[in-house]
């Protein structure tokens, strides 16, 4: 959750946009979740770091940071080298094929002329039996070679399912939060966006959007590694309160969202306030310590997908109703309420 200076609330994925633009990064997705980081991280390390690289950074300097401070921001020449080396595979295979190709082609031009030679002239038996030796013999070679060639194709398909299965995976650690393992930003825009692909989708879809309650000073009592576990806690408090079928992301520092689907308002309602309860009666404790470091509570905004006009609307909405949350106490629900809905006359 980004708040303006004057208190209005600010689309987070602008604001990482304008910031990469003034400092002159370009525009790749692993770029976009280290300025995210640098903006709503609460590691002072990695804002230090990042600060320090000042106007157009090269993207080593960005790529040494992200490895540094995100697990898995994995280095990206590891998947250039991965997608290179299946491109290398792939000119093996052609070449293979070429050669496979041209094997048939001399073993087709030598039928071709052996044909030629017998119907010219009759042959005699000793001329036949020769024809037949160098047949046999060709035949055999081109054979042999087909079967080598057919073995290295096995062997070149077999590194590439190889070399698939790791790109997959790098692809899968790009959308998870490595603190709390959950999905993360890049992930959640990706599920959201896809409630409004189809409108007929998005009946019946909820996004909450949650925040855990003075998390800052928490944070500065007792450290940040002890505010990680505490996202950490937090997100297993979720996961175990929340249906099998829901999607939870971390969406940046101490914010958290919710898919919700095939639920009514009432439903989403009851499971906000379930999310709350389990968190609010968890306890923490610093193990390191024994210290007991209280609980935790979080704030809600929930929206419904059928009061929006997008994605970017439908976040909009339920972080204003997040605010509110937070403005009337925190550790509570705010739903927002569509404009009609607030007219006098409607509340007769």
């Amino acid at each position: 959750m980004v708040q303006s200076e004057n208190g209005d609330s600010v689309d987070p994925a602008m604001t990482v946009v304008t910031k990469m633009r003034e400092r002159g990064i370009s525009s790749l997705p692993r770029n976009y979740e280290l300025v995210y980081q640098f903006l709503n991280s609460s590691n002072t390390a990695l804002i230090r770091e990042f600060a320090a690289l000042g106007r157009r950074p090269s993207q080593e300097q960005l790529d040494a940071i992200g490895r540094k401070f995100l697990p898995h921001h994995h280095d990206i020449r590891t998947v250039d080298q991965s997608r290179e080396r299946i491109s290398g595979e792939m000119r093996d295979v052609i070449n293979l094929v070429k050669q496979e190709q041209m094997a048939l082609r001399k073993y087709s031009s030598l039928l071709g002329d052996t044909s030629s030679r017998m119907s010219e002239n009759a042959s005699t038996p000793d001329r036949l039996d020769g024809l037949v030796k160098v047949l046999s013999s060709a035949t055999g070679d081109t054979m042999k070679k087909g079967d080598t060639i057919l073995v290295q194709i096995v062997e070149r398909a077999d590194e590439m399912a190889q070399l698939k299965s790791e790109l997959e995976e790098y692809k899968r650690l790009a959308s998870i939060d490595p603190v709390t393992r959950l999905s993360n930003r890049r992930a959640f825009d990706a599920r959201l966006a896809a409630i409004f692909d189809d409108t007929s989708n998005t009946m019946h879809h909820a996004l909450l959007v949650a925040d855990i309650d003075h998390f800052k000073t928490f944070n500065d009592t007792y450290g940040h590694q002890v505010g990680d576990r505490v996202l950490g806690a937090a997100a297993a408090v979720m996961k175990t309160a929340l249906n099998p079928d829901a999607f939870v992301a971390r969406i940046g520092g101490e914010e958290f969202a919710v898919v919700l689907h095939g639920i009514s308002l009432e439903g989403a309602k009851q499971t906000a306030e379930r999310i709350r309860l389990a968190i609010e009666s968890t306890p923490l404790k610093n193990h390191n310590d024994d210290i007991d470091c209280g609980r935790i509570t979080m704030s809600f905004g929930l929206c419904m997908a059928t009061d929006a006009s997008s994605a970017d609307d439908l976040y909009r909405k339920a972080d204003i109703a997040l605010y509110a949350a937070k403005d009337a106490g925190r550790n509570q629900l705010k739903v927002h309420i569509p404009l009609l809905q607030r007219l006098p006359f409607l509340k007769r």
